[in-house]
């Protein structure tokens, strides 16, 4: 309603945003209604957080939500001449209708999400076997109809999007009668959520049954590396719990500390891991960032309490942390 005073005949908006699949047909018609020859596309982003730049200069595909007839070829030409630089060097276009661009944005988060929740349910196989779910990726991963990428174990997704967005797919699906056809994101999202529950099952069982008066040191925050978004964050929502269930916890992230301090300000946050690991009775790694990854275990060693660590993103090597005199537990590894 802010913009259409703004519109004359001929203009075009372009939605980006992740919305419920008939949102861009309702607002097409609105528009029309008061600004007749104003057109409107959809053409959803897919920005990951931390690589704007990088994919909105060199992104994997255009998708074009189109009205029918001269009014989306008109649209359809204006796009392509903003993006004819990327479209220049091959970047897939794909033209459609307006509910299968709205879809094909929460689609593909869903299906993101429902592979790295299945690694995460290998994990848990793994664990009751004695199996190495990082090994097991690793295999699977070679074959080309699965690929390695989002096959990484820990302690599941979080963020501003997908899990935002499942839950909102399986609501909007069932507002339109197709709810059973969603049915496996739920479990998709409780296995998610499971993986916090264990992390923090794991925590206690390496301090040796309690949690209470611990010293545990956290390294991580943000939802992933690379960013400040504590939104949804599986390692400040695993940080929280240690604190609840009587944990002295130590936080540190090289650039969530703040977003962190006003989402949960009773826990104690500091500037480096040196200051967070110092006389720790535990260290877990919660978020991958390349810094921690490097850390030294023999120096890391010489500061804790106790050399125990919990590798809640398997990103660390087993074998070299435990040479180096580390008692190491992953997730969904021996």
């Amino acid at each position: 309603d802010a913009l259409i005073p703004h519109l004359a005949p001929g203009d075009v908006v372009a939605g980006k945003s992740t919305v419920p699949v008939g949102t861009a047909r309702r607002l097409a018609e609105r528009i029309a209604g008061r600004v007749p020859g104003a057109t409107l596309m959809w053409n959803p982003e897919f920005l990951r957080e931390g690589f704007a730049v990088e994919d909105t200069l060199t992104p994997d595909r255009f998708v074009y939500g189109l009205p029918a007839g001269d009014a989306g070829e008109a649209a359809r030409a204006a796009l392509d001449e903003v993006y004819a630089a990327a479209l220049g060097t091959g970047t897939a276009r794909v033209t459609t209708d307006y509910e299968t661009a709205e879809l094909v944005k929460v689609s593909a988060n869903a299906f993101l999400a429902t592979k790295i929740s299945f690694i995460n349910a290998m994990a848990e196989v793994c664990e009751a076997t004695g199996a190495d779910v990082t090994q097991l990726a690793d295999a699977i991963g070679y074959d080309d109809r699965i690929g390695r990428r989002f096959l990484n174990a820990g302690i599941g997704f979080g963020g501003g999007c997908l899990p935002k967005d499942i839950r909102a797919f399986m609501a909007r699906a069932g507002e339109l009668g197709a709810d059973q056809a969603l049915t496996f994101l739920r479990e998709v999202d409780s296995i998610n959520m499971r993986r916090r529950v264990r992390a923090v099952d794991v925590a206690r069982e390496v301090c040796g049954g309690s949690l209470l008066g611990r010293n545990i040191a956290v390294l991580g925050l943000a939802f992933k590396p690379e960013s400040d978004d504590v939104r949804d964050s599986p390692a400040l929502s695993i940080s929280a719990q240690l604190q609840l269930q009587g944990a002295r916890v130590l936080a540190t992230d090289p650039y969530a500390n703040e977003n962190s301090r006003r989402r949960f300000p009773e826990l104690t946050y500091v500037d480096t891991w040196q200051e967070a690991a110092r006389d720790a009775d535990a260290v877990m790694l919660l978020t991958e960032w390349k810094q921690y990854r490097a850390i030294d275990p023999s120096e890391l060693k010489a500061i804790v309490t106790t050399p125990v660590i919990v590798d809640g993103r398997n990103c660390l090597d087993p074998v070299a942390w435990r040479a180096a005199g580390w008692r190491y537990r992953g997730m969904g590894r021996p």
